[in-house]
């Protein structure tokens, strides 16, 4: 990341000019200028935040509106994939391949963040995996660009992205980096693990302890960030994740959870015909839900830990494959 002592930095050419000219040159006029919508928004951030408003003017100058962005977001949804169409997408032998070599790569660290976090080595490298096959795919918008388009031209999510892009000036002023520089996707997912920037201020941590937080291309930190979120979301030391179920009798289906949140217990599960060859105890709360795997329908309980996971993305599915990979990592490696 480019450090930087000031945003009023990148406009220290104007200097010189002035003092040839007398008078600043005009700025050239972006997407940005001139807009109402940024005009209140830089206001704001001056008035509550303290920042200086000709500076973040001058950042909004160079923010481009991308179409391309407005396009991805308002594309249709894609046909939900079955368990047995989605598992494939992400436990392939190059994801796992690479997954233990960034393992033996970062094995102290990872060590050192699941001695801290509890959280199991392989779960930390399955994130960073799933989210951006170990940074080969994090995103090639400007961040800038991604939050300003979404927060100004999209009214759908317009609040949601205003209050991220007013995270993720903050984030750039306490990491003393320049806002036009990172890159993230097109929604401002940004680094290795794909933190929002409102994630990254409530969560990052700075795991090799040199004064900054770099999720982008500094590995460290970004393994102690992705514990760290994990930990303050529940995640409990030595506990189980899933507990692969067997179920009889026709009442099955009405054990099944509404939503992710685990609302059941095992007990009530027991009662409607649900079993499991795990010491699970009847008062463990559950999410229970039901996947087409290549083999017919599977039903699963989903643990405390298995909640965890789908705080960071609210899908049954990509927690399954998050946890699946995590195990083909151990075997792979062959680490009990």
């Amino acid at each position: 990341m480019q450090v930087m002592r000031g945003w009023a930095t990148r406009y220290a050419p104007w200097v010189g000019l002035v003092s040839i000219l007398g008078t600043a040159p005009q700025a050239l006029a972006g997407e940005y200028e001139g807009s109402p919508q940024v005009a209140e928004f830089v206001g704001e951030m001056t008035r509550d935040y303290g920042f200086a408003g000709e500076q973040l003017m001058g950042v909004f100058r160079e923010a481009q509106r991308k179409q391309s962005i407005l396009d991805a977001i308002s594309r249709p949804a894609e046909r939900v994939k079955q368990w047995k169409e989605y598992r494939p997408m992400f436990l392939t032998d190059a994801r796992i391949a690479r997954g233990v070599d960034f393992w033996r790569q970062h094995e102290a660290v990872l060590a050192r963040a699941e001695q801290e976090y509890g959280v199991p080595a392989q779960v930390i490298v399955s994130i960073i995996g799933v989210e951006t096959f170990f940074g080969r795919n994090t995103g090639n918008y400007r961040v800038i660009d991604a939050l300003s388009t979404l927060g100004f031209d999209y009214p759908p999510r317009a609040e949601f992205f205003r209050k991220e892009l007013r995270e993720f000036l903050l984030l750039a002023r306490e990491e003393q980096v320049d806002p036009l520089t990172l890159k993230g996707s097109y929604a401002g997912a940004m680094g290795l693990p794909q933190f929002m920037p409102s994630s990254f201020r409530a969560y990052a941590v700075d795991f090799d302890g040199d004064g900054h937080i770099n999720i982008w291309t500094n590995a460290d930190d970004a393994i102690g960030s992705v514990a760290s979120y994990f930990k303050r979301h529940g995640w409990e030391a030595g506990q189980p994740v899933v507990s692969l179920a067997e179920v009889r009798g026709d009442q099955v289906d009405e054990g099944l959870t509404v939503g992710i949140e685990p609302v059941k217990t095992v007990g009530e599960l027991r009662a409607l015909g649900w079993s499991s060859h795990d010491a699970l105890r009847d008062d463990m709360p559950v999410t229970a839900f039901r996947l087409e795997g290549d083999n017919g329908p599977e039903y699963w309980m989903g643990l405390k830990n298995f909640y965890a996971i789908t705080r960071y993305n609210r899908s049954v599915m990509y927690a399954m494959a998050v946890h699946q990979l995590s195990e083909q990592l151990v075997q792979a490696r062959g680490v009990k």
